[in-house]
């Protein structure tokens, strides 16, 4: 029997959102000052919304 796939994360630390879209931190960094990434924090930590990084490359396809 096969086990069924964990979900997609909801959310991603920075580097592994940088990673995900091709950038580096600074320029992921950047697209979270400009508000084009939403981001959560959870205590010290900063996560990155993966629905955020899906709107961002399909705003840039438009």
């Amino acid at each position: 029997m096969i086990a069924p796939l964990p979900p997609d994360p909801i959310c991603v630390r920075v580097n592994d959102a940088a990673r995900m879209i091709g950038v580096g931190r600074t320029k992921l960094y950047e697209l979270i000052a400009t508000n084009q990434i939403e981001v959560v924090k959870l205590g010290k930590s900063t996560r990155v919304t993966t629905a955020s990084l899906r709107a961002l490359v399909t705003r840039l396809r438009a």
